[in-house]
């Protein structure tokens, strides 16, 4: 007889990544639970609608603030903790945190990781510093003993494809970050959650990082231009930004407008997401899950061939 079914709580789950977790869980048949702050009249549509949406799908919805009592109560109900703060909100993970270690039925944390591995990349100082909040919460987690799994996603690839190629636009010029050889990793964002309910679940990724670094997902900004000119049948004219001219943006723009830059110098142009070798002790996604096949970037692309454009607001919130 199958043992019952881990329940799953998401923080940040009508989030920009956090609605494909939710989706994933429940597809994938686990309880799911989505921890949100009380809805009101100012509550945006887009956010109700979401939130009917999961109901109608057998999401349960949890409304209240990020307060350690509040987060208790939630989190007593669950057997797996996966949040999707953005970063603005990273360290009310500390809340989190502190809930799981008075809750003490948490089998496993994932906290809101889900792009560079932090612990093993050195970028630009506005962007070390937003990693710095990442590194810290990891720390936490370790010192209260509670069990966890790390993920390093790296791009979100539907996301990344908007910015970079601006597909549902006329113009013809592609900005491109450094010289534009600098291989990177895209995944598409249902994969990424598909990979991320997986992990959490997995007794083998238990206190462990796992990177999402597919063979077809690596390609360089070169590469994915020519693949876009192939299918669109388009020639776009590439425009060149600097290395030293990104390095300079990154020291001169205000807060919060200089990470960004930042993170764009360190995927684009120094290559943080492939600068480290994956050595025999590290778990890679589709090495794990052999029979789950992830969208290439290829097949990405396709996707923008057919699909309408988003809501101006929604490829970017």
């Amino acid at each position: 007889m199958e043992s019952k079914k881990n329940k799953i709580v998401v923080f940040g789950g009508t989030g920009y990544i956090g609605k494909y977790m939710v989706k994933a869980s429940i597809s994938l048949g686990y309880p799911t639970f989505v921890y949100t702050r009380p809805i009101h009249s100012q509550t945006s549509h887009s956010k109700i609608q979401l939130c009917k949406e999961f109901t109608s799908l057998g999401v349960t919805i949890v409304e209240g603030e990020l307060e350690v009592e509040q987060i208790v109560e939630v989190v007593k109900q669950a057997d797996i903790v996966i949040c999707t703060l953005a970063y603005p909100q990273v360290m009310e993970q500390l809340k989190i945190i502190d809930a799981i270690k008075v809750a003490g039925n948490i089998k496993r944390f994932l906290p809101s990781d889900f792009g560079v591995e932090e612990d093993r990349v050195h970028p630009l100082p506005p962007f070390q510093a937003f990693l710095d909040k990442k590194i810290k919460i990891r720390r936490q987690i370790e010192a209260a003993g509670i069990p966890y799994t790390y993920v390093s996603a790296n791009c979100f690839g539907a996301y990344f494809v908007n910015f970079l190629l601006r597909p549902y636009e006329k113009n013809k010029d592609i900005t491109v970050y450094g010289n534009g050889k600098t291989k990177a990793i895209l995944n598409y964002e249902e994969d990424i959650a598909m990979y991320t309910i997986k992990v959490a679940n997995d007794p083998r990724t238990h206190n462990r990082i796992v990177v999402y670094r597919p063979s077809t997902n690596i390609i360089t900004q070169n590469e994915l231009i020519l693949l876009w000119e192939h299918k669109s049948g388009q020639t776009f004219n590439k425009v060149f930004v600097l290395d030293e001219d990104i390095v300079k943006l990154s020291q001169t723009l205000p807060p919060p407008e200089d990470i960004p830059v930042s993170i764009l110098h360190s995927v684009f142009v120094k290559g943080d997401l492939m600068n480290f070798e994956l050595e025999e002790d590290d778990l890679e996604a589709s090495k794990l899950y052999h029979d789950y096949k992830c969208m290439s970037i290829d097949q990405l692309l396709d996707k923008f061939l057919v699909d309408p454009p988003p809501p101006a607001s929604a490829a970017f919130e």
